[in-house]
Parts: C-alpha cells; sequence; structure tokens
C-alpha cells in the first residue's frame, strides 16, 4: 500500500487529525486557505484505503463540488499525501474511486436535486460538509440518516462513521456554531444528548503560511475590512455590532435554501462602476424576487450576487446573462455615475432588456435603513449564502459607514425599493423605458 511520503503536514493538521481519531462530529472552523479542507480530503481517502466503502463530499453548489474540490483540492490530496496511488475518475458521476479495494468518493451539489436524491439514496461510511456555512441544517440532517454503511478493515477492526464539517464562520446565530461550540441541538436549543462525540478546533491562514504565496496573508487577506479579516484570516465567528442596521441573527433566521417557483416579480439591480481596474469599485449586480405571502405581505427573496470587477461591456453582459437565467421582468440601474451611458452600455448587449434608472440624491445610510424593515418582520429571505453581500450589509452602522464598499448593498437597496412600489418616492424617482 502506497504511504505518505511527499509533503509535510502542519502542526495544525496533525491538530486536527487526533480530533478526528477522537471524535464522530469535527468541525474545523477558521480563515481562508488553512489547510483544513486539504487535511479532511487526506483523511477521507486514508479511511478508504484501509476500510473501503464509500464516502460523499457534499458542497452547496454542484459546480463548487465539481470545481473546487473534485478538479482540485481532492485529486491535490490523492497525489501529494498518496504518492504513487492509482485512482480513477468518473466525470459523468463526478466520482473518485480507487482500483486497490474498490473505495469511491462522491462529490455532491445539493441544489441538484435529482443527483442528490439518487446519491442520498445510498449509505456512506464518510460524510464531509464542505463550506459548510452555506448549507442548510435541513439538508445535513438529510444526509446524515445516509451515514450507516457497515465496514471492517482487514483486521476485522470496524470503522466509527463520521461526518466531517468545514467553514469560514460567519455570526454566532448559525447552526455550527450552536452545534459545535455551545452543544446545542439547532433545532431546539437543547443540549445535546451526546455532545462527548462533536469537537471542534480553529485553523487559520498563520497555520499554513509555508504553504502560502508571500504577501497573501499579509496584503490579500489583511488588506480587507475588519469584518472580513475577522472571517478569512482570523477565523472567529462574528458577533452581531451593536448599532449595525442589518444583523447578521436577523439575516440568519429568515434565510431559505430554495427559491419560489412562483415569484411575482424579478429585478436585476445595479450599482455601475465605469472603470475595471484592480482599484476600481464593483459593480453590484444583485437578483431578487417578490411573492405575496398567506400573511398578506411581500416577501422578498435575495436570489442572486453576481458583483464583479469588472469594465462595462462585461458587466452589461454579466446583468443580461442574470436577467435571462432568473426570467426577471426588469433590469434596475443606478445613473449617478456615467448617467445614460450606463443604460446604454447594457442596451449594447441586448437592446430589448426593460430598463428602469434611478439617481440616488440621499445619503445610502439613509436609502438602506427603510429596506431594514423587511428583514427584521422576517420578510426578506437571502435564499443561500452571499458572504460578500452579508458582509456589507452587517457593516452599515446608524449613522455611518463601517468597512470597505457598498456596491452590493446600494444594489439589494435599489432592488427592494423598486419592489416595494416605492418608485415615486425615493431619491430621483425611477425612470423606466
Amino acid at each position: 500500500m502506497t504511504v505518505e511520503t511527499s509533503y509535510r503536514a502542519t502542526a495544525a493538521q496533525l491538530a486536527l487529525r487526533r480530533l478526528i481519531a477522537d471524535k464522530t462530529r469535527v468541525l474545523a472552523y477558521g480563515g481562508s486557505r488553512s489547510g483544513k479542507t486539504f487535511e479532511f480530503c487526506r483523511t477521507m481517502i486514508a479511511i478508504g484505503l484501509r476500510y473501503g466503502g464509500r464516502s460523499a463530499l457534499f458542497r452547496r453548489y454542484f459546480s463548487s463540488a465539481k470545481n473546487s474540490a473534485f478538479n482540485d483540492t481532492f485529486p491535490k490530496a490523492l497525489e501529494l499525501a498518496f504518492p504513487g496511488l492509482e485512482y480513477r475518475r468518473n466525470l459523468n458521476e463526478t466520482r473518485i474511486w480507487l482500483p486497490h479495494n474498490g473505495a469511491e468518493f462522491w462529490f455532491v451539489g445539493l441544489d441538484d436535486r435529482r443527483r442528490a436524491e439518487k446519491i442520498l439514496g445510498l449509505e456512506f461510511s464518510t460524510v464531509y460538509f464542505n463550506e459548510c456555512s452555506e448549507i442548510s441544517f435541513e439538508s445535513v440532517e438529510l444526509a446524515l440518516t445516509r451515514l450507516a454503511e457497515l465496514r471492517t478493515d482487514e483486521n476485522g477492526k470496524l470503522l466509527r462513521n463520521r461526518a466531517f464539517f468545514d467553514c469560514n464562520p460567519s455570526g454566532k446565530s448559525h447552526w455550527t456554531y450552536r452545534m459545535f461550540i455551545e452543544k446545542l441541538d439547532p433545532r431546539t436549543n437543547l443540549p445535546l444528548p451526546d455532545p462527548e462525540n462533536y469537537g471542534a478546533m480553529q485553523i487559520n491562514p498563520v497555520d499554513n503560511v509555508e504553504n502560502l504565496p508571500k504577501g497573501y496573508i499579509e496584503s490579500t487577506l489583511g488588506g480587507g475590512s475588519e469584518q472580513m479579516k475577522r472571517r478569512f484570516l482570523l477565523g472567529e465567528f462574528a458577533n452581531d455590532a451593536p448599532d449595525a442596521l442589518w444583523k447578521q441573527s436577523v439575516i440568519d433566521a429568515n434565510r431559505r435554501f430554495d427559491p419560489p417557483n412562483d415569484l411575482d416579480r424579478v429585478v436585476v439591480a445595479v450599482d455601475p462602476a465605469m472603470t475595471g481596474g484592480p482599484d476600481s469599485d464593483l459593480t453590484g449586480i444583485v437578483v431578487v424576487g417578490k411573492r405575496r405571502e398567506l400573511d398578506g405581505r411581500d416577501h422578498f427573496y435575495v436570489l442572486d450576487d453576481r458583483s464583479l470587477r469588472a469594465e462595462p461591456p462585461r458587466w452589461a453582459s454579466e446583468i443580461a446573462e442574470a436577467f435571462r437565467y432568473w426570467d426577471a421582468d426588469r433590469v434596475v440601474v443606478e445613473v449617478n455615475q456615467g448617467g445614460d451611458l450606463v443604460a446604454g452600455a447594457i442596451r449594447q448587449i441586448d437592446p430589448n432588456l426593460p430598463i428602469s434608472t434611478v439617481r440616488a440624491t440621499r445619503g445610502k445610510v439613509v436609502r438602506a435603513e427603510p429596506i431594514v424593515v423587511p428583514y427584521e418582520r422576517g420578510r426578506a429571505h437571502h435564499v443561500g449564502v452571499f458572504r460578500e453581500l452579508e458582509d456589507q450589509m452587517t457593516s452599515f452602522v446608524q449613522g455611518a459607514r463601517v468597512g470597505q464598499g457598498d456596491d452590493r448593498v446600494d444594489a439589494l437597496v435599489w432592488a427592494i425599493t423598486f419592489l416595494s412600489d416605492r418608485e415615486g418616492s425615493c431619491d430621483g424617482g425611477f425612470v423606466t423605458f
């Protein structure tokens, strides 16, 4: 059997191994590029080599499971930690298997319902929820019911089935914090019946510095807003800022993971930037839908955040693609920068898109305050997790702006303002053509 010879685990990765050996439910939380995903993949392979059987890596989106794990991190773990080990890739099934003993590793996106339901008809010996801050607890519960495969090694030792979790931590209201840090059942808030089986450890980029590009920690991660640094550099679960307009706990409480099928309206809202250089602002592109619910009130569903840093032709193409993908009925564009050139850039990509323009005359926080109300009343729902957008939202405070960038939030505010039928009462009003 191939042994691990071509790389050295970091001290933090070795500590994570010891925790895995002791617990059956393990969360590694911390900053970006800390080595936690690599170590969980390596552990899954080691378990497969010893016991065979079937393992699954789950992510919220299939594209992420395929591009990030199946095509990148997992093959790297195979080749670096187990040099010379023979393996096969089934591209149609997004599955890797070992001819050595038939061990299988499945890569699953929970947004692909048909495939997810098919795979969740199988049994697994190990499951791994990669970037679990993006995954609903309901999906985790369902997948854990399939953690039921019985496997023994060549000496007859029975495998303890395990579930692994990792994330860049969000707020303390998230189910990961309640389950692994507070040791509470996220559904009932009662103490877990078996807290001794749950273990968590923080693992940060500084723990993996020998494997990172020069300047990544200091410049790339250290140059962001305080909230971004707490999540992606320091790996800390965040408290709500006392004066923040939006609270992470409120966003989390109203979150959904499946968009409604029968939305009344869908708009693509845009806060444009007229340049696309490395120091330019982002062009905020946020998609929001509206539906009248059983309570007789309009509820708002944040469906997508496609904000990007690009020149006008590129962001105009992204707007048109989002419009078609979400079957939207209106593009709402702020024209303070660029005036008619903004709508003109979109028209060059698709002359048939229905566009409403608005010119802001009041401050950003003043414009944002009315949009906080539907969140506080449980009528605004993020369909999935939008980290960058939510970081900007929770950085807005009364009377001031803390942090860097507000392009995503501006687009969100325009979208919900338009859908709230406030066209004639906000700033300079909307002009539709």
